[in-house]
């Protein structure tokens, strides 16, 4: 199975939500009157896609029926895919692109973070990278032996320190031993984070900024986020923004949920480019995101029949 239809099987719940909100919205007719654009824009909003995705969806797309005369909703639909893989931020290559670069992975608890942070360092070093896995979650000891895990099955060295160090340390360990070894990707695993405590958040924030102090190449931010949060996942994802200045986000555990929009949501509102999604536990189910790929297995395809 390619991953297009990984995606796509992964999303079935998303776009099968979407489908049923769609189908009852077209069983009154195509017109393209008031009360089908309002019906759009709430069936985007019930999605998740949040309020200004899909606003700025449907405002596009009401001027461009205009300017097309574009004769029913069917034809409206047909531009629907094209439009929400518009309305995610771009941008974002430069993180795993291939150049030099520090990568700090945030989040909170049971989103995916350690996983994530494996699944790329295997990737990346059967891609040709030299990789160094540093583990700054020092408060848990199974993100540690977890990581470690990861590091084995990758090929790669980690930089630990005992349960209970201080983070920022076992990240300035991990920059001297990747300057050290000549790494050019360095993947750092810090702990979870509620950000609704404003005390963990500064711990994180102080992390961050010892990185980017001592760093000689680029560093770069990235939320870990599961999509099976919702709503949820918007409200961390602009504290953690505010907090760190994010550069990325990554959507895990989008085959468990009816709210894959959720990642439009955050890209659009936060203006963060999806950097990859992941759509299941297997070693394969992480890969680079394709804003279009990822719109034509949220939505899927309409037509008379429904």
């Amino acid at each position: 199975m390619g991953f297009f239809d990984r995606i796509s099987e992964g999303l079935t719940r998303s776009r099968d939500k979407f489908k049923e909100s769609m189908n009852v919205l077209l069983d009154r007719g195509p017109d393209l009157d008031d009360e089908f654009w309002d019906g759009l824009e709430e069936t985007l909003i019930v999605s998740d896609v949040g309020a200004p995705a899909a606003a700025s969806i449907v405002g596009s797309l009401r001027d461009q029926a205009k300017r097309k005369a574009l004769p029913d909703a069917y034809a409206v639909l047909d531009l629907l895919n094209d439009q929400i893989a518009d309305t995610f931020a771009q941008g974002g290559e430069e993180v795993f692109g291939g150049e030099d670069a520090i990568v700090l992975f945030v989040g909170i608890n049971g989103t995916g973070k350690t996983t994530t942070v494996g699944k790329i360092a295997k990737e990346a070093t059967d891609g040709g990278r030299s990789v160094l896995l540093g583990s700054a979650d020092t408060f848990r000891a199974a993100a540690i032996e977890q990581l470690e895990v990861w590091a084995e099955r990758a090929g790669v060295e980690i930089c630990t320190r005992e349960r209970g160090s201080d983070p920022a340390s076992v990240c300035y360990d991990t920059i001297e031993r990747a300057e050290q070894t000549g790494a050019d990707l360095v993947l750092v695993d810090t702990a979870g984070r509620l950000h609704t405590s404003a005390d963990l958040m500064r711990e994180l924030e102080k992390v961050v900024n010892v990185v980017r102090k001592r760093a000689t190449m680029p560093v770069y931010t990235v939320l870990v986020t599961d999509a099976t949060t919702g709503q949820n996942g918007l409200s961390q994802a602009r504290e953690f923004d505010r907090a760190l200045d994010l550069d990325g986000v990554i959507v895990t555990k989008l085959d468990g949920t009816a709210k894959g929009g959720i990642a439009l949501a955050i890209s659009h509102e936060l203006g963060l480019p999806v950097l990859k999604i992941g759509v299941g536990e297997g070693i394969d189910d992480l890969k680079d995101f394709d804003a279009r790929d990822f719109a034509k297995a949220l939505v899927g395809d309409f037509d008379e029949r429904g």
